[in-house]
């Protein structure tokens, strides 16, 4: 019959839990650093060059799960390995007993990381949650759909080097329009009284005749309508992608956790086996 260990000795090893933390934190610092040089030196800022922007998401999630593989399967060995051996116990406790604090030292490196890098998971995911709610205004927020450039062509002379009919600047004009535009993006449709009276503004503005400057202004809806529509468009690419990230981060800290209490297990067969 195999002796017992004493009710009061724990049987926690809290020494060789933080050491092994401490080694698979700093693990996945030196990963996350070297990912992100490997990620910034594959984007180009020249035309088809570098990889594309959904290839590096890719990437970065098979490296953040390649960072908990290697550093929670470290900082499981080395927990696993320092701890405190067990004479009289079971060989069955022994194991379970080393995934335990392969499994802890992996939880305590977690909020270790997690504190040094300032919460960056969480950030990212947040950050990207808020960037898909912003975007997701730009309807309300249509009025800066149209550029400054549309403004400019909007109320370009049909005489470049005559002077402007009324002696006045368009900066006014201009932001009367950018209002009746944004408008017309919120509700779906421009009136013909809106219409017909931005055509009257341009044609006035430009000195151009009515038909040309209705053209204009459909051209200019237009495009605002399709700057609207590419925003909406990011905004669900950043909300999908904010979901991703979210299960893709469990994802890899369950497999993490895994991987730690496997790596204690090694460790601690090893550390037995070596007496």
């Amino acid at each position: 019959m195999l002796d017992h260990v004493p009710a009061e000795q724990s049987a926690v090893s809290w020494a060789a839990i933080f050491a092994g933390a401490v080694v698979a934190c700093s693990a996945t610092l030196i990963l996350l650093a070297v990912g992100a040089g490997l990620g910034f030196s594959s984007i180009s800022p020249w035309h088809d060059e570098g990889v594309s922007a959904t290839t590096l998401g890719i990437m970065a999630v098979v490296w953040l799960i390649v960072v908990q593989w290697i550093a929670s399967a470290l900082g499981g060995y080395v927990a696993g390995r320092l701890r405190t051996r067990w004479i009289s116990v079971h060989r069955d406790e022994v194991f379970f007993r080393d995934t335990a604090h392969g499994m802890l030292a992996w939880a305590v490196a977690t909020l270790l990381t997690v504190g040094i890098l300032t919460s960056a998971v969480t950030g990212a995911i947040g950050t990207a949650g808020q960037v898909a709610g912003a975007a997701g205004q730009t309807a309300a927020s249509a009025v800066e759909s149209v550029s400054q450039y549309q403004m400019d062509s909007l109320f370009r002379s049909a005489n470049p080097g005559a002077a402007n009919p009324n002696g006045e600047s368009n900066e006014q004009a201009a932001q009367e329009v950018m209002v009746i535009v944004g408008n017309a993006i919120s509700a779906g449709q421009l009136p013909a009284a809106d219409r017909d009276y931005l055509a009257q503004l341009v044609a006035s503005r430009a000195g151009i005749s009515q038909d040309d400057a209705r053209a204009r202004v459909d051209q200019a809806v237009t495009k605002a309508r399709e700057a609207a529509q590419a925003a909406r468009e990011a905004a669900e690419t950043a909300r999908k992608a904010a979901a991703q990230l979210s299960l893709f981060t469990a994802l890899s800290l369950l497999i993490g956790a895994f991987m730690a209490a496997v790596g204690a297990a090694y460790g601690g067969g090893l550390r037995d086996d070596s007496h």
